[in-house]
């Protein structure tokens, strides 16, 4: 098998899609269908900037009256994460990393990807941090050698007083511990507590050399020391064939809705496209897929005409806004950034 990494592979997949639909279930709550057309955070395109190359992975919350994003900065070296900020959802102000690489650690030399902080679990809850023992919770996931996501990514968490100065832990979660599904290495953690215990949701793939398969699985912790990963993890797998999850089901946000919990995700068909997804469940483990792409990939020339995935949701005044990184390969080099989509018409 050639060795490539999973941009690579998205890319790379041509196969053709056979249209199969997803089980049904409703989405009027949840669902997001008003991009906005335009991206809202950037790369800065500047040498030697922890941001040069790309922007990605968001994760947007509220904090003292202002929402605060962390994102996922790509220099041409490995990811480092980044903080922006806005009184609207929609200007965004780069506020500069957060979590820079310590080239010092085994674990972190290349890579440091903060997904997450622990928050309010409600869809339609205004998306407020909480803190444990005194200081915000993160959960990252780092990759072991240098490039685009080489090698087999782990999980770790981190903890701050200011959100500005982190302090990661050893990882709690590595891909050799695991079942075979996630062999491959780790990717995007999304982190909950409920009723006194502690979630992690994320995404693995099969295999370190593509091509591989990515589902989403979950492990659990009371104290945050030890995890027990769910026996019957994935909860989120792979769709059949011409699914638009048959290669990938990643990147998990998870939140509640009344009665029942929602599951952002995002799906990879045979052909390549990625968008992003939804499944909902009357607990933490077990789920019921939507028959519905809630961000679809744009026409040519769009900013998402490529990828339109990584979900990250929170709730302003009733509505919902739906954040995800829009990839465009239609110049020479991709272009990836963050824009938005909403549950109610834009104007």
């Amino acid at each position: 098998m050639t060795s490539i990494n999973r941009r690579e592979f998205v890319t790379a997949s041509v196969f053709a899609l056979a249209g199969r639909a997803l089980p049904a279930c409703s989405v009027d709550r949840i669902g997001t269908p008003y991009k906005l057309g335009k991206y809202v955070l950037n790369a800065s395109g500047k040498d030697g900037a922890f941001d040069k190359v790309s922007v990605d992975c968001p994760f947007v919350f509220k904090h003292d009256g202002s929402f605060y994003m962390t994102f996922v900065a790509f220099d041409g070296t490995g990811y480092q994460t980044g903080l922006a900020s806005s009184s609207d959802l929609v200007t965004w102000k780069n506020e500069g990393p957060i979590l820079r690489r310590d080239p010092s650690s085994e674990v972190l030399r290349y890579n440091l990807a903060m997904n997450w902080i622990l928050r309010e679990n409600g869809l339609y809850s205004p998306g407020e941090l909480k803190k444990v023992n005194g200081s915000y919770l993160g959960v990252y996931h780092a990759y072991p050698n240098q490039g685009y996501e080489r090698g087999a990514a782990v999980i770790g968490l981190c903890r701050s007083k200011d959100l500005r100065n982190w302090v990661a832990d050893p990882p709690c979660l590595r891909p050799q511990d695991g079942a075979e599904w996630e062999h491959g290495g780790l990717y995007k953690p999304c982190l909950l507590e409920h009723q006194g215990t502690y979630y992690i949701f994320y995404n693995a793939k099969n295999q370190t050399e593509g091509p591989w398969h990515e589902q989403t699985g979950v492990t659990r912790s009371k104290d945050l020391k030890t995890w027990t990963r769910y026996a019957n993890s994935p909860i989120i797998p792979n769709g059949g064939p011409g699914s638009p999850d048959e290669k990938f089901a990643s990147d998990p946000c998870v939140l509640q809705d009344r009665n029942q919990w929602v599951f952002y995700y995002f799906g990879l068909d045979a052909r390549g496209v990625a968008r992003d997804l939804v499944a909902t469940g009357p607990d933490l483990f077990h789920t019921t897929k939507c028959d519905r792409v809630l961000i679809d990939v744009g026409p040519k020339g769009s900013i998402d005409s490529a990828y339109a995935h990584k979900p990250s949701v929170i709730q302003h005044k009733g509505d919902l806004y739906h954040f995800y990184c829009a990839v465009s390969h239609e110049s020479k080099d991709e272009i990836r950034g963050i824009s938005v989509a909403r549950s109610r018409p834009w104007g």
